[in-house]
């Protein structure tokens, strides 16, 4: 039998929907409305000030790294690079909030590894304030990777680079070096700073919390690239030139001496060196009178090697000839004596060059205006800028009178009263052995040579060439080079003081080969020899030799001297010179 349940169990059985149960409902639907109501606000209605939020968070601008361009030589061998390094710098508001300023055994082990005083770096982060802070610039990447390892906070690395020259104090001079920065202050380094360097670009992107770019969102800034320079000099006759130069200044016991080396067709620097040098690998180095590249900085009288420019400039001007008797005996200018250093006496140009006579010069050019012979200088491009384009070239000095006494006349014609530097003279005697056509000189390897400028009738200057081979096989055995006829011109001048002259001498030639069709001309300069010997006959033509042969040999020039075959005779000489038409 079914059992009934009671009216009153019935009546308190719970209702489905009680009051408070409405209540919990009316207030989770107002807090969802809420939800929508706010979301609505946020992602629609004002959205930015939540993206900016997020890009405060994840959006980044990242610089590219500029690497500067390379200098290489004619052949491509590498004259200055760069290297990756990397730079360690610190945040020290970071480094305080992190607590690793309490770290004293990894500040230790940073110290020891940047060499660098623990008071030092302390001092550097001292102020909390501060974001950005350099510990040490252009470290190796093992020295990062090991301060990596040391997990200070607030201590960082940045990419950078360090300029490198494989060739060292070789090229010093002619190819410069940079700052801490990058920037050229020296040689060609500084002269072509602007096409060397190159400018960093910006690039907005979006990163992860870890770091990690996850989006590349487009270029903030363009960036330029860097160019490439190629160098007219050949690293191996840049390296034999250095190498006798070196020697000669050591063995002459010299304060400093100098090498240029041009191609005679196109004026190109085939090699330019100085001594004393330096190493630009190595900061220590870096020293004023060092660094100086005295080739086309440094202006000194140019003595005798200026006497065939002067005797172009008497047959230019129809004062003289090749067959011209100049009168012998001693010389008076008012009170003053012109002396000889050679006992023989010069009766014509041969011997005036041969025995390199004051005399005969100051004879000829009392018979001319002296502005006469600067006119000439100034065509073979002394007193001129000679377009080489380095930072720092002097240009020398050709005197401006309106009046000349005889005396500064006389001393003009064998060298004295002017100042040339030593490119100016190598210029000068590139331009005689190219037959008197004068092409600028170049730094930078060029694709074909200058067309260039007649400044002297040729057949004077193929005359002057022929007299100055006979003056090196006469006068200068030193000069000489087995195989090849060699010319050139050795000078000796005293060294300019205050109020004067001292008692320093400096030692010059200048010379050309193969004389038969001149390729090469240099020029050497030993200045302030204090060995024995002096002339420039004796110190400049060793190395002028020694280098030249090696060239000669280096780009397989065909001997042009006849073997075992005596030194032409003057009857010769005056027989084989073509007057001037």
């Amino acid at each position: 039998m079914k059992r009934k349940t009671p009216a009153k169990a019935q009546a308190k059985a719970p209702s489905l929907y009680p009051w408070r149960f409405r209540t919990l409902v009316f207030f989770i639907g107002i807090a969802f409305v809420g939800l929508i109501l706010r979301l609505a606000w946020i992602q629609v209605i004002n959205p930015d000030r939540l993206r900016q939020e997020g890009d405060m968070r994840s959006l980044r601008t990242t610089s590219t790294q500029a690497v500067r361009g390379m200098i290489t030589d004619r052949n491509g061998e590498q004259l200055a690079v760069s290297v990756p390094v990397e730079a360690v710098w610190a945040d020290p508001k970071t480094v305080y909030e992190s607590g690793s300023i309490h770290n004293e055994r990894a500040w230790l082990a940073l110290s020891a590894v940047l060499k660098v005083d623990i008071d030092v770096l302390k001092r550097r982060i001292s102020n909390p304030k501060k974001r950005f802070v350099y510990l040490q610039r252009q470290v190796t990447p093992a020295v990062a990777e090991y301060i990596k390892g040391l997990k200070l906070g607030g201590v960082f690395l940045r990419p950078e680079s360090r300029r490198f020259y494989p060739t060292g104090e070789i090229s010093s001079h002619l190819v410069g070096v940079t700052n801490i920065d990058g920037h050229g202050i020296e040689g060609i380094e500084r002269s072509y700073d602007q096409w060397l360097t190159a400018t960093a670009g910006e690039q907005r992107v979006r990163k992860d919390r870890q770091g990690r770019v996850i989006e590349r969102l487009g270029v903030v800034k363009e960036g330029k690239n860097a160019n490439n320079l190629t160098l007219s000099i050949d690293q191996r006759v840049q390296a034999l030139a250095y190498r006798a130069l070196k020697r000669a200044t050591d063995e002459n016991k010299a304060t400093s001496g100098s090498l240029v080396m041009l191609d005679v067709k196109t004026g190109e620097v085939l090699a330019m060196v100085n001594t004393p040098s330096y190493n630009p690998n190595n900061r220590g180095q870096y020293q004023s009178f060092r660094v100086r590249n005295r080739v086309v900085t440094d202006t000194y009288e140019p003595g005798s090697t200026i006497k065939p420019l002067i005797l172009l400039s008497a047959l230019q001007a129809g004062v003289t000839s090749w067959k011209d008797h100049i009168q012998g005996g001693p010389l008076y200018i008012g009170a003053k004596q012109i002396r000889d250093v050679s006992i023989h006496s010069a009766n014509n140009l041969f011997d005036i060059l041969r025995y390199s006579s004051n005399i005969g010069m100051s004879r000829i050019a009392l018979r001319m205006p002296a502005q006469e012979m600067i006119n000439t200088l100034s065509l073979f491009g002394l007193g001129n800028d000679t377009g080489s384009g380095l930072i720092g070239e002097s240009l020398g000095m050709l005197p401006q009178r309106r009046r000349w006494s005889d005396i500064e006349r006389a001393t003009l014609s064998f060298g004295y009263g002017l100042r040339v530097t030593p490119l100016q003279l190598a210029s000068a005697y590139a331009t005689l052995a190219n037959q008197g056509k004068r092409v600028p000189i170049s730094t930078i390897k060029l694709d074909k040579a200058p067309r260039g400028e007649q400044v002297i009738d040729h057949n004077n200057a193929k005359a002057m060439m022929q007299a100055l081979e006979f003056v090196v096989d006469n006068a200068i055995p030193k000069a000489k080079v087995p195989g090849y006829r060699i010319g050139g011109k050795s000078g000796t001048a005293k060294v300019a003081v205050a109020g004067g002259y001292g008692k320093d001498y400096m030692g010059w030639f200048a010379g050309f080969a193969p004389a038969s069709d001149p390729r090469f001309v240099m020029v050497v300069v030993i200045n302030e020899p204090k060995g024995s010997a002096y002339y420039g006959g004796a110190v400049a033509t060793p190395p002028f030799a020694e280098a030249m042969g090696g060239v000669l040999q280096l780009y397989n020039i065909r001997p042009d001297a006849v073997p075992n075959a005596p030194p032409p005779s003057l009857a010769q000489m005056e027989a084989a010179v073509v007057p001037h038409t």
